[in-house]
């Protein structure tokens, strides 16, 4: 397998994108990259487009080859990944490979989801299609819920508290407020966070993503760059809650993460930042434990310590996360690549830390039916 670099990025700003379309996203987005990376169209082997359900938010299918074209890439293998809310990391996972094997020497990764443009309903519903139809959704089960329970069940366990999972959203949202492409750049204290519109107990509107427009975009590449994938895992588990064994654990991110660790070459203790799947604030706290990154209840207090923000021991979601920059389904994967880009470049402005040699992101699909780990290192 050939080194794999990530030679430029691009994206969008995320959130309520009124007048912006799913193909005017995506073309920016590519565009961006292409600039970055130095590219031009005709350089593109094949294309790579991660969205979770445009036909349903956007009544349009056969999205790759419709954005490829729209980016000026033509003739070449244009194809879509579907994982859920992984779809973009699953995107940037088959391309990994691709270009590791000799397939091919540059891909081009595209993100994007538009949501916006149905309302909040629809989108529930929409979304709970990743979830179990027969078990879940079907009887009014949706990803709120789910998570809630996830939640309560942790809490039960360890000992988490409500003001934990309100630190994950305040940490965010600060983090948030520096980014110029997050969808949501307020500032919460934790008494606010625990004060909020009650959504799912133990969940406020504080403890959930959003609903967000956006696309991102990256160029991958045999020849070498200053950035490479030193490791992308993709692993499965059970698409119902009522098929885990242990709801407090995401067996998709346990395994996902020890191949990536063992591709690496590295432990969870060498990682210097990441960017990790908070579309609850107990799915980060759960994401830490099955990283490795602390141990099992422990990331609550870890949180509430501070050590996981921008000038913590290991900063988490620098970008503001999927809580507070935003959440377009298909893009959220490859957004996250970006994010960790702009850090190891030193491009990060003010949320920018103080070592980012070796970053990791973690893209979680459904309730943890789908994880990719991704470990990038500067050469």
């Amino acid at each position: 397998m050939r080194p794999v670099h990530v030679a430029g990025i691009g994206k969008t700003a995320f959130g309520a994108l009124a007048g912006r379309s799913l193909k005017d996203l995506a073309v920016e987005a590519i565009t961006a990259c292409l600039s970055d990376a130095g590219k031009s169209p005709s350089d593109a082997e094949a294309v790579y487009v991660g969205n979770f359900d445009a036909p349903s938010f956007t009544g349009q299918n056969h999205l790759a080859p419709f954005i490829a074209g729209a980016a000026g890439i033509h003739g070449v293998p244009a194809t879509r990944f579907e994982a859920a809310c992984a779809s973009g990391g699953s995107a940037l996972f088959h391309a990994m490979q691709a270009v590791a094997s000799g397939s091919y020497n540059n891909v081009l990764v595209c993100g994007v989801e538009k949501m916006t443009s149905q309302t909040t309903a629809r989108v529930a519903q929409i979304l709970a299609g990743a979830g179990d139809a027969e078990l879940e959704s079907n009887i009014g089960a949706t990803f709120p819920a789910i998570f809630a329970m996830i939640a309560r069940r942790h809490m039960h366990q360890y000992g988490t508290t409500r003001e934990h999972l309100a630190a994950v959203a305040v940490k965010n949202h600060y983090n948030a407020s520096l980014n110029p492409h997050a969808h949501l750049k307020k500032v919460i204290t934790l008494e606010q966070a625990l004060a909020g519109k009650p959504v799912a107990e133990p969940f406020t509107i504080y403890d959930c993503s959003l609903v967000s427009d956006g696309a991102a975009a990256v160029w991958i590449s045999s020849e070498p760059a200053a950035i490479r994938i030193a490791a992308c895992a993709q692993a499965s588990g059970p698409v119902s809650l009522a098929d885990k064994t242990d709801i407090t654990t995401l067996e998709a991110t346990r395994l996902a993460a020890a191949k990536a660790y063992k591709q690496a070459g590295i432990a969870a203790s060498d990682i210097d930042i990441a960017e990790v799947h908070d579309c609850f604030t107990i799915a980060e706290l759960i994401a830490m434990e099955d990283l490795g990154f602390i141990e099992k209840g422990g990331s609550g207090p870890w949180v509430a310590s501070g050590a996981t923000g921008i000038n913590g021991s290991l900063p988490v979601n620098t970008s503001g996360g999927l809580k507070a920059k935003g959440h377009p389904i298909g893009a959220t994967g490859v957004a996250q690549i970006c994010d960790l880009i702009l850090q190891m470049r030193g491009e990060a402005g003010p949320r920018q830390v103080a070592k980012a040699n070796t970053a990791l992101a973690q893209n979680l699909g459904g309730s943890g039916a789908t994880s990719v780990v991704t470990i990038l290192q500067r050469n």
